[in-house]
């Protein structure tokens, strides 16, 4: 499910110890510069870059910033593990040697996973099925968008999973534990401590056992006394097992916990189910579209912890698809317009979740002829669509208007909130709301609906995590043996955003679609930017035909916008189609998560008895 940023890298070997790393470069031919890059067991999302020099080895560690970037100690930050050594294959900047030539997996080698690779996927689901209810379609659409930061929450409990923690026991019940059976050098649990909320590590050496508190400082970090720091317990084990580390020996046998099921872990800020299994969200502030009550403090908001994300989850409670006036209350400001008539802000009354904020789409009395069909016809296909990343139909009210009603996305449109927020916003951010638009552009792509007017103004935001796509005023349906539709008529078309074959040949395809996302991809990391800047239609399809596109953004990495120009290859039968650029996006959003903030206090040590 989630993907380590390094894994398609061929001199990436997964977790492996210093001396495997070495005994692979020995095999490589041990040539100046000779590299291989692994993960660092001492730092989440970090590596280690093994290096040869002179017959001798070098290892220099890797740590993902807060901001999401890596770089060595003291190095310049990158935005992902590939950038870096291509960097260091041509600046040496602090290293022994440049690198040259990178020791490649043999073929019959896989990636080795590491203790928490092995336990993440199902503590993940655990989490986000225990947290926000979620299951099937919408679970895996949560942790997919939000894998990077979903996996630093849970990898703090991860050791709750492993067969030497053996949870809150007194000291003289861990020497009773270790004292059963075989007592080998090295044989060793991980407990809580009784009272200060610390860990313990307890270990046998010579038939008497040893107690060692396991410190915590400002920071988060673990550690044994003035030993190395480590982001989890589970992590200081593992290095523990290699190196005594001021411990009597290194650890060796786990003293198993006997526990034949294997443990839930503790999850942090966890919702749990009511006793029918539902646990409907919590009421929302006013004002706010994030139940409060169900964010930990130390991580940004999710789109999980927003109400629209999973809004049909209480199987007792069905979208309604004829909405009683009396349901609505409307707000006279208009969110936005256009030729149908205007967007406003209400509320709409529910028997089970009480009143949820919509947006409601009304008709204008005056258009009402021209344009009703299309609005129904808009209706309908929104109702055959449910994803937490495409704006919903919750129904239609026809009474003194004929009126959508919507999620409501209370941020506003993406091009303008970007350009209204352009000290605030991080390309993190940007990244991580195109690859929410990707997902949903891969829902669409497989239920066969053709967008067609998908651009920056049509990608509303619940808030800066959360971004929805929009406006299906043009979509289309595609039969299940089409893969194009071919328009009638050209009509007032947004051309800016349109691909070669929708403007000379009228089709309409998933792959027309692809071009319209690289151009909201150019438009979001441009902070609000126009496209084509000030080139009328015609000169805009001059200057593709030409063979040109539009540069990359300022702030743009250059992987989008290697991805940018992937979405507008001419030929539409070469362009990639969604489940390959949302992968793309996946792979670099998951290499550019930030950290979850830390927490925890300094501790201090227990005496060795």
């Amino acid at each position: 499910m989630s993907i380590d940023p390094a894994a398609d890298l061929p001199f990436f070997y997964g977790s492996i110890s210093r001396v495997k790393a070495e005994d692979y470069l020995k095999l490589g031919g041990m040539s100046d510069g000779l590299f291989l890059l692994r993960q660092c067991l001492r730092s989440l999302g970090g590596y280690v870059l093994s290096i040869v020099w002179n017959l001798e080895f070098h290892h220099y560690s890797i740590e993902k910033q807060l901001n999401g970037t890596y770089c060595l100690i003291g190095g310049k930050p990158h935005c992902g593990p590939a950038e870096l050594c291509e960097f260091y294959s041509k600046d040496r900047d602090g290293l022994v040697c440049l690198l040259k030539k990178p020791c490649l997996r043999p073929s019959d080698t896989q990636i080795e996973l590491g203790v928490f690779d092995s336990l993440k996927d199902n503590m993940l689901r655990e989490y986000v099925k225990q947290t926000w209810n979620l299951e099937g379609e919408a679970m895996e659409q949560a942790i997919i968008s939000q894998a990077p930061q979903l996996e630093k929450l849970i990898a703090t409990t991860a050791h709750e999973k492993l067969p030497w923690y053996h949870g809150k026991i007194a000291r003289h019940e861990s020497e009773r534990r270790l004292y059963c059976g075989a007592q080998p050098d090295g044989k060793f649990l991980v407990r809580d401590r009784e009272e200060s909320g610390t860990f313990a590590l307890s270990m046998l050496y010579g038939k008497t056992v040893y107690h060692y508190q396991i410190l915590q400082d400002k920071s988060g970090k673990y550690f044994m006394p003035e030993g190395t720091k480590f982001d989890t317990v589970w992590q200081l084990v593992e290095y523990l097992k290699m190196k005594p580390d001021g411990l009597m020996t290194i650890l060796r046998e786990a003293c198993l916990n006997g526990k034949a099921v294997e443990k839930t872990p503790s999850l942090p800020a966890t919702r749990r189910a009511g006793a029918n299994g539902y646990t409907p969200p919590p009421r929302a502030v006013a004002g706010a579209s994030t139940p409060v009550d169900t964010v930990p403090a130390e991580r940004d908001i999710l789109p999980m912890d927003c109400s629209g994300f999973n809004p049909y989850h209480n199987p007792n409670e069905v979208k309604k698809f004829n909405i009683q006036r009396s349901q609505l209350l409307m707000d006279e400001v208009e969110l936005g317009s256009g030729n149908f008539g205007c967007v406003k802000k209400g509320v709409l009354k529910t028997q089970d979740s009480g009143q949820i904020d919509v947006a409601i789409k009304v008709l204008k009395s005056e258009n009402e002829k021209l344009v009703k069909e299309e609005m129904m016809r808009e209706a309908e296909i929104m109702y055959q669509l449910d994803n937490p990343f495409i704006v919903r139909i919750l129904g239609l009210c026809n009474a003194e208007n004929l009126m959508l009603v919507m999620e409501m996305a209370s941020a506003g449109p993406l091009n303008k909130f970007l350009s209204a927020n352009k000290d605030t916003v991080s390309v993190e951010n940007i990244v991580n709301m195109m690859h929410q638009v990707s997902m949903g552009m891969k829902y669409l792509e497989g239920k066969n609906f053709v967008h067609r007017d998908l651009a920056a103004r049509n990608v509303l935001l619940v808030n800066l995590q959360f971004a929805k796509i929009s406006d299906f005023g043009l979509s289309k349906a595609l039969g299940a043996d089409n893969n194009y539709y071919k328009a009638r008529t050209a009509g007032k078309w947004p051309l800016k955003w349109y691909a070669p074959e929708c403007i000379n040949f009228h089709k309409f395809s998933s792959k027309s679609d692809v071009w319209s996302f690289g151009v909201t991809m150019w438009e979001a990391f441009s902070y609000g930017g126009k496209p084509y800047k000030k080139m009328k239609g015609p000169e805009v399809i001059r200057f593709i035909d030409a063979g040109n596109r539009m540069d990359c953004p300022a702030a743009c990495p250059e992987r989008m916008y290697d991805l940018m120009k992937e979405c507008w290859t001419y030929k539409h039968e070469e362009r990639p189609d969604f489940n390959k650029v949302e992968e793309s996006m996946r792979l670099y959003h998951y290499s550019v998560s930030g950290k979850a903030k830390p927490e925890g206090a300094a501790a201090a040590a227990e005496p060795v008895k």
